[in-house]
């Protein structure tokens, strides 16, 4: 049985990708080997996000190459997207597909372990305007699924490089999203993910359905417990949104919001499509529609030209935000970006001073967020035993506000829902104890074993 070998650099969308090519490795019998084995074939699946995801790729395909270089080394993602003349000049590459024509992968594979010639299938992403239909019915994560539901972005941000590696925003299908989100109920899942490269700018390119018609559909389906979206822009949360994100008792309370910059000088270089003004004033509506509601963002800190007044600014801005998390990012240079060309760049010690400045704070308001549900009553579902404490008893896993909770549990409650009080709170995790576990049809608590 010949067998394959993953490596995936980068977001949340590439490692779905990857788990999206698994299966049509698997369909045509191949066995699914660790990345440090002897492999028949070796897939990269590259990040372009940052000019150090491009070396961090090529560092990989080298290694996938003196790992067994009579290997098929294949490479896929952004960076093969941007960069496929790069890839294939390297000794060993025999194909580089990027982020489009995946399901005729195999047949290139099958091609090349015949006759041995390089391969490079990289075409104009940026002409493409159909979604790549890839599905995933089975995670090795067993209680959240991730529904890719979004491809590709418009916006054109000037620090971001993502338009041209994975071309103009397209959505999937409806019916194939909710036929998907079917199958993942089926197979046992209470929590969709959905994922997108731009996930709020789903529908953008669809007649009369948006993402908020989306959710409302989900919301029908039978068994499934949770949904989530894994990051939406403040522009794209309009009154639909809120009244779904208000109605639905599926919705997880938690949002990921991304800010990038709290001062508005800086997010009109950034190409930013909001104010600070406009940004809170989202953040009130959705606060009001959710009480509760745990809202996390992405930070870059030291953009081209950032004063240290403006970085004040937005240290305030966020402060008052009350964000539940941060993400902190030091602005990093993205070649062939116009933000890579501007002037002002800053000073790397200065970006570094800054980073912890506001890793402190996103600490402090994360810490705050779980104080606040110290003695309430939660339901968990556990994912895995908790970290570090295997053996004793502990388990660990997420409320739909995405606060990590360990309480006292069998490991047979995994994927299960869990009712959970809460009883301390850190920085990354609160303490809980275990109540009730329920029942999936209207939540029934089943009776505790003794």
């Amino acid at each position: 049985m010949p067998n394959v070998a993953f490596y995936t650099l980068g977001c949340k969308v590439n490692f779905y990708d990857t788990e999206a090519i698994w299966q049509l490795f698997k369909n045509e019998g191949y066995e699914q080997v660790d990345f440090e084995q002897t492999a028949d074939v070796y897939l990269i699946n590259t990040c372009t996000v940052t000019n150090t995801g491009d070396k961090k790729s090529r560092q990989i395909i080298r290694r996938a190459v003196r790992r067994n270089p009579d290997a098929v080394i294949a490479v896929t993602g952004c960076y093969a997207q941007t960069s496929p003349a790069e890839i294939m000049a390297i000794p060993g590459v025999d194909l580089v597909i990027g982020t489009q024509d995946r399901e005729k992968l195999m047949s290139f594979v099958t091609d090349i372990r015949s006759d041995r010639k390089p391969v490079n299938a990289v075409r104009n992403i940026m002409k493409t305007r159909e979604f790549e239909e890839l599905d995933v019915p089975d995670f090795a994560e067993r209680t959240r699924a991730f529904l890719k539901i979004q491809e590709g972005c418009n916006n054109f941000c000037t620090f971001c490089i993502i338009p041209w590696s994975r071309g103009l925003s397209r959505s999937r299908k409806p019916e194939s999203v909710l036929n998907q989100a079917r199958q993942l109920v089926e197979s046992g899942y209470k929590e969709i993910v959905l994922t997108g490269i731009h996930t709020g700018g789903y529908g953008d390119d669809l007649e009369n359905y948006r993402l908020a018609n989306l959710l409302a559909d989900l919301d029908k389906i039978e068994g499934l417990e949770r949904i989530r979206i894994s990051s939406i822009e403040a522009s794209q949360i309009d009154e639909k949104m809120i009244a779904i994100l208000n109605s639905s008792p599926k919705m997880c309370r938690h949002l990921h919001i991304p800010l990038q910059a709290g001062d508005d000088d800086i997010l009109k270089r950034m190409r930013r499509k909001y104010t600070t003004a406009e940004f809170a004033e989202k953040i009130r509506l959705i606060q009001e529609a959710m009480p509760g509601v745990a809202i996390t963002t992405d930070v870059i800190v030291g953009f081209p030209g950032e004063t240290q007044e403006q970085f004040e600014n937005g240290y305030k801005f966020m402060e008052a935000m009350n964000f539940a998390e941060m993400h902190v990012f030091p602005y990093s240079k993205r070649t062939g970006t116009p933000a890579a060309r501007m002037d002002e760049q800053v000073d790397e010690e200065v970006k570094h001073d800054r980073v912890h400045q506001l890793i402190d704070l996103s600490e402090r308001m994360q810490a705050a967020y779980g104080r606040e549900w110290v003695g309430r009553v939660l339901d968990v579902i556990p994912e895995r035993e908790a970290k570090g404490k295997e053996g004793t008893g502990l388990i660990s896993g997420y409320t739909d506000n995405y606060i990590q909770v360990v309480f006292n549990g069998d490991p047979s409650l995994i994927g299960k829902l869990c009712r959970v009080r809460i009883t301390d709170s850190a920085v990354n995790e609160c303490t809980g104890e275990l109540l009730e576990v329920l029942e999936q049809d209207n939540r029934r608590p089943i009776a505790m074993q003794a």
